[in-house]
């Protein structure tokens, strides 16, 4: 494979992810959403850390994890060119194309948001307002729509510790580069032994 099918991956993942993520931007205001069905909404958040919400601690934590982020997406694109370069499972390359587009998608949001749009609490934002962004470069919070409540309902009273809270599955909001991310690995366990086959032949 060369490199023209995981470019072309990166690009269509990074056009959805982006566009998608405008669209939400300058469409709602955060905590705003859209049910599409029972088990599926367009929710507006906006996550200023890693996955799952979390934080790193401190005034520098958040340029701390955008700066991470940077080195760890030249690791992944050096990931994919040698494994390109050096002919390895087409499964391999795929999955590495799909974590590098996630990660850059999100990339984005972390280094130019907080120049290019202004606050969305309690209005729609705007790209480039007169009034300038809502943070600096590197200071960009991660948009996040995707929400998929498959069920809600209080546990049972006879289940230990958690008996009889209210419980959502599944509770996380994520966005198009986080399903990239998510397949990509998801690839890499499920077919582990066709990405790293123990002979080096080239497939």
């Amino acid at each position: 494979m060369t490199l023209k099918k995981p470019i072309l991956i990166i690009i269509l993942v990074l056009l959805v992810d982006q566009i998608s993520k405008f669209y939400v931007k300058t469409h709602f205001s955060l905590g705003d959403g859209v049910r599409v069905f029972d088990w599926f909404q367009i929710l507006f958040v906006e996550n200023e850390g890693m996955a799952w919400g979390a934080k790193i601690p401190g005034q520098y934590g958040k340029l701390i994890l955008t700066l991470f982020r940077l080195v760890a997406i030249v690791g992944i694109g050096y990931w994919l060119w040698d494994s390109v370069r050096k002919k390895k499972s087409r499964i391999l390359i795929i999955a590495v194309a799909l974590i590098f587009a996630g990660a850059f998608g999100n990339i984005i949001d972390s280094v130019f948001y907080g120049l290019i749009f202004n606050d969305s609490h309690h209005q729609v934002a705007s790209l480039l307002a007169s009034e300038g962004g809502y943070g600096n470069l590197f200071y960009g919070k991660v948009v996040d729509m995707l929400y998929f409540p498959l069920y809600k309902g209080y546990l049972p009273e006879w289940l230990p510790f958690w008996g009889g809270t209210f419980f959502t599955f599944f509770d996380p909001v994520f966005n198009i580069a986080d399903m990239a991310i998510s397949t990509g690995v998801g690839l890499l366990i499920a077919f582990n032994k066709r990405a790293f086959p123990k002979n080096s032949t080239p497939e």
